[in-house]
């Protein structure tokens, strides 16, 4: 999984519904994105912008799913 954001909401919106269906993934509070790394060569084909925050750690997946905040 990686981590990333989108310039501004309306494109966030656009890519998300490019996504659903085609990818699993997490929205965090923060306004970052979780996505597995498929969705990042998917994303640039539809020519959404997009910034890679990095890996995801195992720590942050999990405290995605519980819904508390990762150290």
């Amino acid at each position: 999984m990686v981590t990333i954001t989108f310039p501004d909401r309306q494109t966030e919106k656009r890519a998300l519904a490019f996504l659903l269906g085609r990818f699993s993934g997490r929205v965090l509070r923060s306004g970052e994105h979780m996505v597995p790394e498929a969705a990042l060569e998917a994303l640039a084909d539809q020519n959404i912008p997009f910034t890679v925050k990095g890996k995801t750690s195992y720590e942050q997946q999990m405290a995605a799913i519980r819904g508390t905040p990762s150290p």
